[in-house]
C-alpha cells in the first residue's frame, strides 16, 4: 500500500472546443494527470486496480464537522467511476487490459489516493 499525497480530480466531459477554450476544469485535469505521472513514476498499473480516494473536507466545515466525518465514505459528486477513469488515462496509454477495479471515496484533511497494488 502507497500513499500518494495529492487531491483527486474526476475525468470531465470534454469537447472539441476544450482545445482552444482551456476551461478551467480542463486545465485543472491535465494538471493533475501531469503530477500524478511525476509522483508514480516508473510504478506500472497491474491489471487489478485498488484505490482509495480521499477527497478534502471543504474549509467552510466546522472543526467539529470535520472530526465527524473524516474517513467517512464521500457519498455526493465527484463519482468514483471518473476519479478512477483520470487516474487510469493519467498512468496507462491503454487501460484495456484491466479487468478488475475497486475503488472507494473518502472524507479526509487533505486530499491523497491510496494505491493498495503498491507493495
Amino acid at each position: 500500500m502507497k500513499r500518494f499525497d495529492i487531491v483527486p480530480v474526476p475525468k470531465p466531459r470534454m469537447t472539441r472546443s476544450d482545445a482552444w477554450k482551456k476551461r478551467p476544469a480542463v486545465l485543472r485535469y491535465f494538471a493533475y494527470k501531469d503530477a500524478l505521472r511525476a509522483l508514480y513514476g516508473a510504478h506500472t498499473v497491474p491489471p487489478v486496480i485498488e484505490l482509495d480516494f480521499i477527497l478534502p473536507m471543504p474549509n467552510s466545515w466546522s472543526e467539529k464537522k470535520k472530526a465527524q466525518m473524516d474517513g467517512k465514505p464521500h457519498q455526493q459528486k465527484p463519482d468514483w467511476d471518473n476519479l478512477s477513469k483520470a487516474w487510469q488515462d493519467a498512468l496507462c496509454d491503454d487501460d484495456s487490459y484491466v479487468y478488475d477495479a475497486h475503488c472507494r471515496k473518502f472524507w479526509g484533511r487533505t486530499g491523497a489516493i491510496i494505491d493498495h497494488t503498491i507493495k
